[in-house]
């Protein structure tokens, strides 16, 4: 896949990792557009970057998500890549009394995983219909092993995970030319990753360079710092992959 000459959307793109992925795509010659919630945070962010255009969406609305395909259909036809990075998570023990665990499995579902299925669905004609295109899939460490503290965010991004797999199988078997990336960060320093000790996490320029890398090398499943190591030990025993991982949450 090009590294430059993109038109790229990011979901999320206002802070943490969705801001490095529009810093790093910028800085290659790409025209990256930015999308989220915060209106404020999103022209702050556009403005301290070049080649970058903020349009305010929340992607967990199916009318925001229309309104944002109407205006790339109309004002960014060229659209080729997509990145889907918003992502939501809850940070708690499922043993404990008033969690209201439902309402937050609802939610991240619904973001990390409903949304990204009806927003690929909106844009992939205009994907399909370029040359070269990408769908890029941000999931996570706990897609492949679940962490207790993270017990509905994990099964989320397994969902994520699972569609991501599918769908690139689906597009390979077709005549178009859009291929499917997946990066799988650890635990990551931002603002997102506080609440689970984000401060002892990689930072976000790591994974987002890893994502050019990929780009680079067609290398679809991205497995970023300790989930390299987590990827492995699951494959050779799943009982002390879901060991480690839980020790440490």
């Amino acid at each position: 896949m090009k590294t430059s000459k993109n038109t790229i959307l990011i979901t999320g793109g206002g802070s943490g990792i969705g801001y490095e992925f529009a810093k790093i795509f910028s800085q290659n010659d790409n025209q990256v557009i930015i999308t989220g919630r915060n209106e404020e945070k999103l022209n702050k962010a556009a403005a301290s970057l070049k080649n970058t255009t903020a349009i305010a969406a929340d992607i967990t609305k199916e009318e925001d998500i229309d309104r944002l395909a109407q205006i790339i259909a109309k004002e960014y036809p060229n659209l080729n890549v997509l990145i889907n990075n918003a992502g939501n998570a809850s940070y708690y023990d499922v043993l404990e009394l008033n969690t209201d665990a439902f309402a937050k499995a609802s939610d991240e579902i619904n973001t990390n995983y409903l949304s990204i299925v009806r927003l690929t669905e909106k844009l992939l004609p205009v994907l399909n219909s370029q040359k070269e295109s990408a769908i890029v899939n941000v999931s996570s460490i706990v897609a492949l092993v679940p962490s207790k503290t993270l017990i509905t965010y994990s099964a989320s991004k397994a969902a994520l995970h699972s569609y991501t797999q599918s769908l690139r199988i689906a597009l390979d078997r077709s005549t178009y030319a859009t291929q499917v990336y997946e990066i799988m960060p650890p635990l990551v320093n931002t603002d997102f990753s506080k609440e689970i000790g984000g401060e002892n996490g990689i930072s976000p320029e790591i994974v987002a360079q890893d994502l050019l890398r990929a780009f680079e090398e067609n290398q679809y499943e991205i497995h970023v710092g300790q989930t390299s190591y987590i990827y492995e030990l699951s494959l050779s025993s799943p009982k002390d992959a879901l060991l480690t991982m839980n020790s440490q949450s």
